[in-house]
């Protein structure tokens, strides 16, 4: 066990983000487990805190089996994860219909999390993108390759634990990769937490809340 807990080890990774408190950052949480994870990171870089919501598009006779990612945005992303499609014969047109479910997914938790509050500015600031750990990663390319389409000046992942190959895989989609545990041998994300009861809606709303967004003219935005 690595973590006692989410929180615990926000506090940990923020220790080791410190050196872009005064590089401009803005934290992009995956939810729903990373959202108390980069709340902390947040808290003590004084950032904004945003969601970056990623559907996974798995295949239709076998859900978990990745076929690809959705990201939400103004110009959604679709990830594509040729071998699988080709090896699973899904069609271009099941293809489709799999991305768009996702994607009205993506759009119904938007709604819920932060209802009409605006996104956080990206573009030429640094781009914390944080998670509660890494699994296959597919999800985490995902939400890179769409933050890097904002124009952020500089793009980091960070996430308390991930295995060794899958964080090799993602150095090529980041500017830097901040990971507290690697391992070469790597289990359930859980099992390196203490405690990992699945995030609540309400929690996710309620920590978004704590970060209020600013406009142009600094105004706050209120979440809804």
């Amino acid at each position: 066990m690595a973590f006692k807990d989410r929180s615990e080890a926000g506090r940990r990774l923020a220790r080791a983000l410190g050196k872009y408190r005064d590089q401009n950052p803005v934290v992009l949480a995956l939810p729903r487990g990373g959202v108390p994870v980069a709340a902390e990171v947040a808290a003590v870089l004084k950032a904004p805190l945003d969601l970056i919501l990623v559907r996974k598009v798995g295949v239709p006779f076998e859900p978990e089996l990745a076929m690809g990612a959705v990201v939400d945005g103004d110009t959604p992303l679709v990830v594509r994860n040729e071998d699988v499609i080709v090896l699973a014969g899904i069609s271009e047109t099941e293809f489709s219909a799999a991305c768009e479910r996702e994607l009205a997914e993506i759009e119904r938790r938007r709604r819920l999390y932060v209802g009409h509050r605006g996104r956080a500015e990206v573009a030429g600031r640094t781009a914390i993108v944080i998670d509660d750990g890494i699994a296959t990663g597919a999800t985490t390319r995902a939400a890179l390759r769409a933050t890097r389409v904002r124009n952020p000046q500089r793009l980091v992942l960070a996430v308390p634990v991930g295995p060794t190959d899958n964080l090799a895989e993602l150095r090529g989609e980041a500017d830097d990769i901040i990971c507290l545990e690697e391992h070469e041998i790597f289990g359930a994300i859980g099992a390196y937490y203490g405690s990992f009861t699945q995030v609540s809606d309400q929690e996710v709303i309620a920590l978004l809340q704590r970060f209020p967004l600013h406009d142009a003219a600094g105004a706050r935005q209120a979440a809804t």
